[in-house]
């Protein structure tokens, strides 16, 4: 239940805009998690792509920092609370943690790809969500994100060619 001191009016339905809220926390704590593992294997990533794989997580992870902010305002704007630690991000994230000590290149970028791909699908139910709530602001935002998870998967994808 939201605090009423953070209530924010919407004429959206309550009990659809929790559904909405709640799935744009759910791609919120995944969009972080895929956050730190693409920084993890940005510095660790080693080999004769060094460089290329190098700036490529660095950009990607920039990409993706850049799209936590925008969802949890979207779920303030809905009259919602957000994430608000990093026990919160464990708690509700799928995206699997890599702590391994080691990780070839080709592996981080194959587990990266998959991850971006979780990531789309969670967009589609966001945008599944938004639409049977008639929230047009979110259906039209989470597909801009959706384009740029499939772009990284996409290059991901291709940096393993042949690798």
């Amino acid at each position: 239940m939201t605090n009423p001191a953070l209530d924010t009016p919407t004429d959206l339905q309550t009990n659809q805009v929790a559904s909405v809220a709640d799935a744009l926390n759910q791609a919120l704590a995944d969009a972080y998690a895929l956050y730190l593992k693409t920084k993890n294997f940005h510095w660790h990533v080693s080999g004769p792509h060094f460089r290329d794989y190098h700036l490529l997580l660095d950009d990607q992870a920039t990409e993706i920092l850049g799209v936590t902010d925008l969802i949890a305002e979207r779920v303030r704007k809905l009259g919602e609370t957000t994430l608000r630690s990093i026990g919160d991000i464990a708690r509700r994230q799928q995206v699997r943690d890599n702590d391994a000590d080691f990780v070839p290149p080709r592996d981080m970028l194959l587990e990266l790809r998959d991850d971006n791909l979780k990531l789309v699908q969670q967009f589609r139910e966001v945008k599944e969500l938004a639409d049977a709530a008639k929230d047009n602001a979110t259906s039209g935002i989470v597909d801009e994100w959706t384009d740029q998870a499939e772009q990284r998967a996409w290059f991901l994808f291709e940096a393993t060619r042949g690798a």
